[in-house]
């Protein structure tokens, strides 16, 4: 029968040096030459069962130390090259594993060492939003991806795009297209373009929402969208042909640095000309205006989602014809942040986002119900949030669980009045920007202590806060 072969030369090396011996002493003990006991030490030579068990009984070494891979430390170190900053610097896990068997001391000081990396770069990051807020700007260096550039540059200006809305409003005027848009885009692909558009199930493009064929003149979608989704992607389609001028102008005015973040920013310019073609700015923002917002009543009337007719909202910033300025945040279940949108920018500086009492976090609890609140910030400024789940692809097989996402979409409070939201008269819930920055006393959601005010540790009395602060 075959011999289990191992490679641990330097798990050997570090027991050897552990008991302070020589490869000559280790080796006449173990039965071996020395040279070979070297080539064992160098991973030239395996750990065969024999030597497993005379290592066993005459060092009584445990059998697991020098099988194991240290498989803790392995997964910190992958960790630490998927940051941005070392992605790419390594073809695979070998290098990984070498380092964390040769030297574990070494690999759990570069663990360290890049932990205390995030939290200094996360503390250098919420002290400069704080002089932001203050009015001083601070420049620091940070390392970002293209998605998060594009991300970035366009959460922090109006989110209005004038010469697509202008474009999108007359070709959707020169399509008349009446209660069927969708029939209208397809039937304008195939007469102008030749371009049909066909719906694949799911074990045919089981990991696409869409893909453009240009052999066959064919644009396919996936049956996972739901009806809303599948007009978004036709949309979307249409938009990048009929408004390929005013996106390329739009994207002109846009600093990107790199070729990757002007080609997310086209497409992300593409969604937005797509919401414009499916909405129309003046259509829909008189009757945003009529239904005082009410977003349930704005989806039914163009036959769209929540998730889009919010996203619209956002948008109506016309110079003369503008809208209530809202503004909107996207979350998963898990916290992290997906995405921000504002008519004139999302209000950092007053609205973090990050507060886990916003009712963005509660709307998890109750899927598919709208949470409406009226909060007030710690500098005194007020906001009206509504909060809403939304649902991803609907089509998820059975041993898939559904992708849920919350979006939380609000309005200064002198705004609310004007909406069908703000009638009711709701208490105000008192919450903060991200914890680090927030000063509020006795916050039984806080999260982490303030970067601006010292601890307060007493052993005579203890707050409701798990972070005491003086």
């Amino acid at each position: 029968m075959a011999e289990n072969k191992i490679f641990a030369g330097p798990r050997v090396r570090r027991i050897r040096n552990g008991l302070q011996l020589t490869q000559t002493a280790m080796a006449e003990a173990l039965g071996i030459s020395p040279s070979y006991l070297n080539l064992i030490e160098r991973n030239q030579r395996p750990l065969t069962v024999q030597l497993l068990l005379k290592l066993a009984s005459v060092y009584k070494v445990d059998l697991d130390e020098l099988q194991g891979e240290a498989g803790g430390s392995l997964t910190q170190l992958r960790e630490v090259f998927a940051d941005p900053l070392l992605a790419g610097e390594l073809p695979g896990d070998q290098e990984l594993i070498e380092v964390t068997e040769a030297a574990p001391n070494v690999s759990g000081g570069v663990v360290k060492l890049y932990r205390a990396y995030r939290e200094q770069a996360s503390r250098l990051k919420d002290l400069a939003e704080l002089l932001a807020g203050q009015g001083h700007m601070a420049t620091l260096a940070d390392t970002r991806l293209p998605i998060d550039e594009v991300r970035e540059t366009l959460e922090a200006r109006p989110n209005h795009f004038a010469r697509i809305e202008e474009a999108m409003e007359a070709f959707h005027a020169s399509l008349s297209p009446g209660e069927d848009l969708a029939g209208v885009l397809k039937a304008w692909l195939k007469r102008e373009h030749g371009l049909v558009v066909r719906t694949l199930p799911v074990h045919v493009m089981p990991n696409l929402r869409r893909r453009f064929d240009r052999h066959s003149m064919r644009l396919f979608i996936s049956e996972r969208l739901s009806p809303f989704d599948q007009m978004l992607e036709t949309a979307m389609e249409v938009a990048s042909i009929a408004c390929h001028e005013a996106i390329v102008a739009e994207l002109g005015q846009i600093p990107f640095s790199t070729a990757e973040a002007r080609r997310i920013g086209r497409f992300e310019l593409a969604r937005y000309a797509a919401h414009a073609l499916m909405m129309p700015y003046a259509a829909f923002h008189a009757a945003a205006q009529r239904a005082k917002y009410d977003i349930d009543l704005l989806r039914a009337r163009f036959q769209v989602s929540f998730e889009q007719a919010a996203s619209r909202l956002t948008t109506l910033q016309r110079p003369g014809a503008a809208g209530i300025p809202f503004f909107l945040m996207e979350i998963d279940n898990a916290g992290h942040r997906l995405r921000r949108a504002g008519a004139q920018g999302f209000p950092h500086a007053r609205f973090g986002g990050a507060c886990p009492k916003l009712n963005i976090h509660a709307a998890f609890a109750v899927p598919g119900q709208i949470l409406v609140d009226r909060v007030e910030m710690t500098d005194g400024g007020g906001f009206l949030t509504i909060a809403r789940t939304v649902e991803g692809p609907q089509a998820a097989a059975f041993q898939e669980r559904v992708r849920r996402t919350a979006l939380l979409i609000g309005c200064d409070a002198g705004f609310a009045q004007e909406t069908v939201y703000g009638a009711a008269r709701l208490p105000a819930i008192t919450v903060g920007p991200v914890c680090r920055l927030c000063e509020r006393q006795g916050c039984l959601a806080r999260a982490e202590p303030p970067v601006t005010r010292p601890l307060g540790l007493d052993e005579m009395a203890t707050g409701l806060s798990v972070f005491d602060f003086q």
